[in-house]
């Protein structure tokens, strides 16, 4: 049974969530704040935390860095505000998925399986990609520059294996959305761009593997 942390100042919006993941299955574990989270990530193992943005005492983003730091646990930000910007910026602490408020329970579970299904699978993976200097342990989910370790976020590790493992192939952002996020109408094509690009600046020299593909959108040359 796969354990959800679900953290939000509103208690109404915690039960809810929790009604609707026990439902689906889920243990489920709750904090109000990002400081009661941050602690209950040291001590237990999680599968996935959904993750308010707003909060007292210790804001999302900032209790996000601090889970990611600890350990690599997927998060679903949850957020009252539409600004793209709180978005990109997710992404780059290492955010899975993003839900806007007001939001569906169901869709909020969907992405939920989505992600933890995909996890769990990559985590039974045991290929090693290298190109050059550039190895990819999927396993491990360890990608290294010349023997040196990158610092990526999950997401980008995701959508680098998946591209490299499709190597030389024509990839549309519809079809990366799919496949790395595991949805389309949920997606958006901005978000496979903004991904690339902190991709693209993360394997330095090796960038040049992640090719554009005009009007269509990316392939892993090699």
């Amino acid at each position: 049974m796969a354990k959800l942390l679900i953290v939000d100042d509103e208690k109404n919006i915690r039960e809810v969530v929790r009604e609707y993941a026990q439902l689906n299955g889920y243990e489920v574990e709750e904090a109000a704040d990002g400081i009661d989270a941050v602690a209950l990530v040291e001590r237990n193992d999680y599968d996935c935390v959904i993750l308010d943005v707003m909060m007292p005492k210790l804001d999302g983003f900032s209790a996000c860095k601090q889970i990611k730091s600890l350990k690599n646990i997927p998060i679903i930000m949850l957020s009252a505000r539409q600004d793209e910007y709180d978005k990109l910026f997710g992404f780059e602490l290492g955010v899975d998925d993003y839900v806007s408020k007001p939001f569906s329970p169901k869709e909020l579970m969907a992405r939920v399986k989505v992600v933890v299904e995909r996890v769990h699978k990559i985590k039974h993976d045991d290929d090693l990609l290298q190109f050059e200097g550039l190895s990819i342990d999927i396993k491990g989910r360890v990608v290294t520059v010349d023997g040196t370790k990158v610092n990526l976020t999950p997401k980008e590790i995701d959508l680098l294996i998946y591209m490299a493992k499709n190597r030389n192939i024509a990839l549309s952002r519809t079809k990366l959305l799919e496949e790395v996020w595991n949805y389309d109408y949920f997606g958006d094509d901005r978000t496979v761009d903004a991904h690339i690009k902190m991709l693209r600046h993360n394997l330095g020299k090796y960038r040049h593997y992640i090719v554009t593909v005009r009007g269509m959108g990316y392939k892993f040359e090699a």
